[in-house]
């Protein structure tokens, strides 16, 4: 039997909201074994003097639980 745990992460970036969702996993990565998927909620932005200076992912992280 597989049981899938699924977190909620927000990455970011000044460039784009497609490598804020990179990002996002990319970090995960490093800590988290078993990914196998992930859900984008939505993407948001942060404005600064009426420009855009970070793009925001919100996303799902499902990954593979492994019991002790």
């Amino acid at each position: 039997m597989s049981v899938v745990k699924v977190i909620e992460l927000i990455g970011e970036s000044p460039n784009s909201w497609e490598e804020a969702t990179k990002n996002a996993l990319a970090v995960a990565s490093k800590t988290i074994r078993g990914i196998v998927g992930i859900d984008v909620d939505h993407f948001t932005a942060k404005v600064v003097d009426n420009k855009i200076v970070a793009f925001r992912a919100n996303i799902r992280l499902a990954f593979k639980y492994e019991s002790e």
